[in-house]
This record gives structure tokens, sequence and C-alpha cells, in this order.
């Protein structure tokens, strides 16, 4: 049966089925104020200036039962679990996220260690959850990255430091081995990636060798990325490992233009969402062609590409649910993508967030922004959930 012809990712039904009446109308309501991008851009700013000023409390108080519930999972595993049990009845899986960032200091980073680690302990026993998302800048610190990435000597300070923190990584590596539970590892912005690189292909040599464990990240939103996805692939290879990878567009699209601007160098960002879309879309054929010695996730709202992944699994006759491929969107974007794949029977996983919900605005704020600078993607949203709401005769909520 050729699947993807079978795909309708208009199909609204399954996409909210798991939505109750009360929740449809909520994110319906809120999807209508952050389709609105000056109240975003002034939210955030407004929502930031407050925390600086200590008025985290409030401000935590006003989201949690708003933007919170819809984006993220809750305080902790507990809490989350029953929104992960609620995804796996429709054939979704969650990618778990401490979604707890921006931290500097050794208690930070012990506090996400443990986080991390009891993630995967977590999913070590449940069908419902197999991977564990980590960013390594919640366990480095970030100026201690900036000078490796940029070839500059450590002070023996900085070297104990980072010895510390490579030993906490690798004690989360090898616990993920252990459990059999797979992780991500998050891109970064530029000037401090290569270091996360090398340090992600260094524990994938270790656990890579039967399965992925280890997922680096590549952001094709960077003109390098792709010819460093090949390298990387090639390498994997004469190593013999599975190199495992989350193609993803990007994140840090103004943040990395203001710094290129600023210090006068080319700016590593593609010259157009074209360009960014070729790469993603090459990045799935090189991937897939490769498929025996590369896993991937194809972490992406974009419909098109979904749908093209879908397309090349068919080509070179691989199964929906091949261990080596799987889909991901964020828990409350794009469910239209997320369960009409799950109800295809391909491998889906929402990215689910959870934490403290004071620790985690940031997270939501940076989501927030990111989201309103797709062109498209808030009005899209907004119009699949109009379409359920009225599907349901729900017209009140409109």
């Amino acid at each position: 049966m050729d699947t993807s012809s079978a795909l309708n990712f208009n199909n609204t039904q399954i996409a909210f089925a798991y939505k109750s009446n009360a929740a449809l109308r909520r994110d319906y309501r809120i999807f209508q104020l952050i389709n609105q991008n000056w109240l975003v851009q002034f939210g955030t700013q407004a929502a930031s200036f407050l925390m600086d000023v200590g008025f985290k409390i409030p401000i935590a108080i006003g989201m949690k039962p708003t933007v919170y519930a819809t984006f993220c999972g809750g305080n902790n595993l507990n809490e989350a679990s029953e929104k992960i049990n609620k995804l796996y009845q429709y054939n979704v899986k969650t990618v778990l996220d401490y979604g707890v960032e921006g931290k500097e200091r050794e208690e930070d980073f012990i506090r996400t260690e443990n986080a991390i680690k009891e993630a995967i302990l977590y999913a070590a026993n449940k069908e419902t959850v197999d991977i564990v998302s980590s960013k390594f800048t919640g366990l480095i610190p970030f100026s201690i990255l900036e000078k490796l990435h940029a070839k500059t000597d450590l002070t023996a300070e900085e070297k104990t430091i980072y010895e510390k923190s490579k030993s906490r990584i690798f004690d989360i590596a090898k616990l993920a081995y252990d459990k059999n539970v797979s992780l991500f590892v998050d891109a970064e912005e530029s000037w401090i990636q290569q270091p996360l690189d090398e340090l992600t292909y260094e524990l994938m040599l270790l656990y890579n060798k039967e399965k992925p464990i280890i997922y680096n990240t590549a952001q094709l939103y960077r003109k390098d990325r792709l010819p460093f996805l090949k390298k990387c692939i090639e390498q994997a290879q004469k190593d013999n490992i599975i190199y495992a990878v989350k193609l993803v567009r990007g994140a840090y699209m103004e943040k990395e233009a203001e710094r290129a601007e600023k210090m006068n160098y080319e700016n590593p960002i593609q010259d157009t969402k074209e360009a960014t879309d070729n790469d993603y879309n090459d990045a799935l054929r090189i991937t897939i062609q490769a498929i025996k010695n590369t896993a991937i996730c194809v972490a992406t709202h974009n419909e098109a590409s979904s749908l093209l992944a879908t397309q090349l699994m068919q080509q070179h006759q691989l199964p929906t649910n091949h261990p080596h491929i799987q889909f991901s969107q964020l828990y409350g974007m794009s469910d239209n993508i997320s369960f009409n794949l799950g109800a295809a029977g391909y491998s889906v996983h929402k990215y689910m967030p959870y934490g403290p919900v004071k620790d985690v605005i940031p997270y939501l704020i940076r989501r927030a922004q990111e989201n309103t600078s797709v062109s498209g993607q808030m009005g899209r949203e907004l119009k699949l959930l109009k379409d359920e709401v009225k599907r349901r005769k729900l017209f009140f909520a409109i």
C-alpha cells in the first residue's frame, strides 16, 4: 500500500482526537492570540522584563493554565505521565525534554544531570518513551565551549571544570546505553558547536555500534551542515558505527545574524528559506539512502518534508516502523502531522518539555519567538484548530 498517498495532513479529526473539547477550546483561543506577532513580541519582552526584576511567580501563575498547559507536560515526570499516556493511545510516543535552560552554576548543572538521568530511568521500563533529550549547555559552561570552539587554551581551572563536565555527560550516556534509551543532543549556536559535535561523535563511537543510542542534531539552516552531515556519515561507515542525527531547520537565526554582523564575519545562516528547505530535503535523501549505517529523527513542522520522508521510505522499500527512522514535532504544535503519521503506522514522537513553570518560562518565550518568525506557522495551526472546532460544532469557541 502507498501510505504516503493515503496521508492527509488536513484530517483534523485524527489530528485532535486526543484533545477534549475543553482543551481544544483553550488551544484555539491561545493560538488566536499568538497568531498576532506584535502581541507575541510585546508579551515575551514584558514577561522577560518582569522575570528579570523578580516577578517570576506571578508570570508563572498566569502561564500555567494557558501557554504552559498547551506546550508543556507538567512540573515533573509524574505530572507529565497523564499526557504521555494519552499520546501513546494514538500511537505517538514522547521525547522527554527537561525544559530548564540558561543555567551556569555548578548546582544547576548537577540538577540538570540528575533530571536527565531521572528521565532515562523513567523511560527505561515504559513503551511510551524511548528517547530523552539533552542540552549539553545545561551541563558545560557556555564560556568554556566558546574557548574550545575558538581553539583558545583553557586555564587550569577551566580544564578541571571541563573534565568534570565531560565526566557528567559520559555518565549520562552510559546510563542511556545501559537502559536502552536513546539520547538526543541538541544543537547550539554556531560559535560553540564544534566541541559539541566532537564530544557527541566520541559518545557514538562507544555506544552506537549496534543500534542508535546517541543522536547529534544538524541545523540545516546553516550553510555548512549538509557537507558536515555527508562527512559524518562517511566517517561513521569507516568506523562501523551508526551515525544518528536529528534533522532540524534551526533555532537561532536572529542571534546568528546579529553576531555575524557585529563581529564582521559571514552569516552562517542560509540566504533564503528555499535554500534551507533544499538542504533539509537533501539531508533526508542522503540519510535514508544510507539508512543501514544511519539513523534519523525527522524533526520538522514542515508538511512537505514530512511527506517526502515517507515517500523516500517507500522508494527504498523500508517499513513505516523502521527502527532507524523517527518523526518528531513539538508538543502542542503540528498535531496534524504527528497524529496522521502515527495513524499510518510511522514511528512518531512528541517533543515534550517539562519542569517547574517559573524555570521553563525562558523555553516558552524562545519557542514563541521562533514560531512566530516562521512564515504562516501560527496561521496554519489556527486554521486547523478552527476546522476541528467547527467539525465538533463548538461554535461558541469561535
